[in-house]
């Protein structure tokens, strides 16, 4: 049997709050991947941008296992000799909590043109407040 997909226009896009306080990273960035990915839908398709948006709040206070928060190192490089940055998971934390779980998500994303399309539509916000009350989000559980 042949099943239809759905036309770009004809997607509906759900929004979903994630609560990340006392949650493991890699629980909570897998979840959120899935979601923005689209896999929890029946017409998943990988070459279609068909997930959900997510708004995470309290990313301050995620987990991290093990050893990890002292010894998980972050690399950038700004594109000039001698360029490479270098910063531990706690000094990524003081500075922007949110970069934690974006930098997770983003590498559980497939590296195609679809993986900022995806990332737009996660909102990551520290504390309880977010901008998003209008869209009525509802709770996703870890």
């Amino acid at each position: 049997m042949k099943t239809s997909l759905p036309q770009k226009g004809q997607i509906t896009r759900k929004w979903y709050l994630i609560n990340a306080e006392n949650k493991v990273l890699g629980d909570v960035a897998s979840k959120i991947a899935s979601v923005l990915r689209g896999k929890n839908r029946v017409y998943f398709t990988p070459h279609m941008d068909c997930g959900d948006s997510i708004v995470v709040i309290n990313c301050e206070k995620v987990k991290l296992t093990g050893n990890k928060e002292d010894s998980k190192i972050y690399y950038s490089h700004t594109g000039y000799k001698g360029g490479l940055k270098k910063a531990r998971a706690s000094e990524l934390r003081e500075k922007d909590p949110g970069q934690l779980i974006y930098k997770a998500v983003y590498g559980m994303l497939p590296p195609t043109r679809l993986r900022p399309l995806m990332l737009k539509r996660l909102k990551i916000y520290v504390g309880e407040k977010h901008d998003h009350e209008a869209q009525q989000p509802t709770l996703l559980e870890i």
